[in-house]
């Protein structure tokens, strides 16, 4: 018999704090193996009784995951009101979405989306005005929309066109190359690439980076090692590509690129997530490698060539960053002649038109500038509002540019951008179900444990009661020098318009206040990361705007650590918790793929006897405790994430399961055919946030009024 629940106007804003009348429970959680595993620390042993579940090529761990997976399924599928969420998604989400183009040879080439595709789809036309026709469509790469776009690339005149596709979500790309005019494949696909694009030398060829094969089973798990720069002639096989650069050790990965006139090519070198050597060769002209910067501590990328100059963005002897010029016959860093000098904020800079674009975060909101190659400052470009821009970027002959301007409830909107003049006009706006003067947000400054001010966005629905009763969704990173801006996210409304409130603290180990705020959340300081989060949580608690019934915290990768380790520390502090495609165990992480590069951050269990006691005493699957009454769980990771391997994610939730006090459940959501959340299809990440928003509301003792009906 079908129960209405009839919502007038006024408690159709507010939300129902009734749970469903029959509350789904875990009558069993799926029963996980231990087997007896020791490794020893300097002198300590650690026991790691679900080291099996990292073999991902095993029939055991295969099994294990599909019967965690029907748990899962049969929980979320109880939910009487999940299918209604998910319809909202899917009507928001069926919007057209137009991307900033770009010209290459005689075509302007842009991507588009007309709603529910899985993949965004590549267009082109040959004027602004002219009707625009498909030229690559990814949703035809597989039915199923698990393989995916994952990086392009045009030939100097645009003749030529390369194109790299990851399958399944993976880390790993193909490359395949064809003719602009009639689509037809040019060369053999070329393999074994990661994190790298292709970086074309007039159209005779590419530069890219190459890592060794991985032995087989060991293809989302292995190391990934012995990274080179290899230069690829079109119309030849790729066994005969030339290594031109190749980093002395194995655990180093390389890049390499050449400057817009073809002149210099730019390699890189780096160890960590932050921080590369610099060399420069001047190949028009034979010239030698030259090495402007051999060691790892500072970040460096050319960002154009100015005659026989190099403007480069660098963070040496500049925290918040700065532009220098730098003379290739005398490159040491006592030489170099600042552009755009360092200031009180963080600076990202390309260059487009004969001009430097300055983009600077004040607060972690946008302010954009525009310099001449000198440093003269040109002028301020006038934004729309308060939030994130990015796009000022493009070549030297370009009369214009296209922006795209966004904020929390402002979707993606492109904006023209007279060079000269500097006049902004709107060029593609969507149209979303949505009304946005119905929501506010605001920025709030909070004092941590140690007393640093931490900036905070808030937004939620206008007319909000501070009720310590509304659902707040907690969300951060805090890590590897990445900010998080203002952003538009088309699941989220489905949260706010149903009186939900969205919370994104700015702390510490992120990029917003430049280099020193990074630092102060890496290694020996990573604690700052949670106690900086923890206190947003707090902040929100004691200003009523929520309370640890009604919190759910949530962070992916990086982000899904800080969650574990939130988790375990402060296990009382929310209701729900979020940990998705997590590093979770900090003793072995570097030991997978590419974990050896996140040391910079992190530092490893093999350092030092002090790294070891201080990564085990914040490691989220080693500081899960018999007896404790931990949040609603539900992890999220996926079968193909060959950047954090799911084995994270495995052993945390089976000892979750384990040590779990109380009813709250403890679910694990394994996405197969994914990877680390690059190029997932619409549907499936429909799906996924219906599941997190039902299991958070659910959890709470929530109805959300999207619920009109109830089984």
């Amino acid at each position: 018999m079908k129960k209405l629940l009839i919502y007038s106007i006024i408690t159709a804003m507010i939300l129902s704090c009734t749970p469903p009348e029959e509350k789904a429970k875990v009558s069993a959680y799926p029963e996980t193996a231990k087997v007896d595993t020791v490794d020893t620390y300097f002198g300590t042993d650690v026991s790691d009784p679900y080291r099996w579940l990292e073999d991902d090529n095993s029939e055991a761990t295969a099994g294990w995951v599909t019967s965690q997976n029907e748990v899962t399924h049969s929980y979320l599928d109880n939910i009487n009101f999940k299918e209604n969420i998910k319809k909202r998604l899917t009507d928001l989400y069926n919007y057209e979405r137009v991307y900033a183009p770009n010209k290459h040879g005689d075509y302007y080439y842009f991507y588009k989306n007309d709603g529910l595709q899985n993949q965004n789809v590549l267009y082109r036309k040959a004027t602004l005005d002219s009707e625009p026709e498909v030229f690559l469509d990814p949703n035809n790469f597989k039915e199923d929309g698990t393989i995916s776009l994952g990086g392009t690339s045009y030939s100097e005149d645009g003749s030529l066109f390369g194109y790299l596709i990851s399958e399944g979500g993976s880390d790993w790309r193909k490359a395949i190359i064809i003719n602009t005019d009639d689509k037809a494949q040019v060369d053999d696909t070329l393999r074994h690439i990661k994190f790298s694009g292709l970086s074309w030398k007039g159209n005779e060829g590419f530069y890219y980076t190459k890592y060794d094969e991985p032995k087989k089973g060991e293809e989302l798990s292995g190391i990934n090692s012995q990274a080179r720069v290899h230069y690829h002639k079109i119309g030849t096989p790729q066994s005969e590509d030339e290594v031109v650069f190749a980093p002395e050790t194995e655990k180093t990965g390389a890049g390499g690129y050449l400057t817009e006139d073809d002149r210099y090519l730019v390699l890189t070198t780096f160890q960590g997530t932050s921080g590369n050597q610099l060399f420069i060769k001047d190949v028009q002209n034979g010239g030698v490698l030259i090495t402007v910067i051999d060691h790892f501590d500072n970040d460096h990328n050319v960002i154009e060539s100015k005659g026989d100059k190099l403007l480069v963005y660098t963070n040496l002897n500049a925290p918040n960053y700065r532009v220098v010029e730098v003379d290739p016959t005398n490159p040491a860093p006592e030489n170099w002649k600042d552009i755009i000098p360092e200031s009180e904020n963080v600076l990202t800079a390309g260059t487009a038109g004969g001009y430097i674009f300055g983009s600077y975060l004040e607060d972690a909101k946008t302010a954009v500038k525009q310099f001449d190659y000198d440093g003269k400052l040109i002028r301020e470009v006038e934004l729309p509002g308060i939030g994130t821009a990015y796009g000022f970027g493009g070549n030297k002959e370009d009369k214009e540019i296209y922006y795209t301007f966004t904020s929390f409830t402002y979707p993606p909107t492109i904006f023209k951008y007279d060079i000269e003049s500097g006049e902004s006009e709107l060029y593609e706006q969507p149209e979303i179900d949505f009304n946005p003067d119905d929501f506010e947000t605001k920025q709030v400054f909070y004092e941590s444990k140690d007393g640093t001010k931490v900036p905070m966005f808030i937004t939620y629905k206008k007319g909000v009661e501070l009720n310590g009763k509304n659902p707040t969704y907690l969300y951060a990173y805090g890590g590897f020098n990445v900010s998080l801006r203002p952003s538009f996210s088309t699941s989220r409304i489905v949260w706010l318009e149903n009186g939900g409130i969205y919370a994104q603290p700015n702390i510490r180990g992120g990029g917003e206040y430049g280099e020193e705020w990074h630092k102060a959340g890496t290694k020996m300081q990573k604690q700052n990361v949670f106690d900086d989060f923890i206190a947003a949580g707090e902040y929100l608690i004691s200003n009523k705007y929520t309370s640890s019934d009604y919190l759910a915290i949530a962070g992916g990768s990086n982000g899904g650590l800080l969650i574990g380790a939130t988790m375990t520390q402060r296990p009382d502090l929310a209701k729900v918790a979020f940990p998705a495609v997590g590093v979770m165990d900090m003793l072995r992480y570097h030991k997978f793929t590419i974990g050896w590069a996140w040391a910079s951050d992190y530092g490893t269990s093999e350092d030092s006897k002090e790294m070891f006691d201080y990564l085990k005493g914040y490691s989220p699957l080693h500081n899960l405790k018999e007896g404790t009454n931990y949040p609603a769980t539900m992890v999220t990771t996926a079968d193909h994430d060959d950047r954090v391997v799911p084995a994270h994610s495995f052993k945390f939730a089976a000892t979750l399961q384990e040590k779990q006090a109380g009813d709250n459940p403890v679910l694990i959501r394994i996405e197969t055919d994914a990877g680390h959340g690059a190029g997932t299809p619409i549907s499936k990440a429909i799906e996924q946030q219906a599941d997190m928003y039902s299991f958070a509301w659910y959890n709470m003792g929530i109805i959300p009024p999207v619920a009109k009906e109830v089984q």
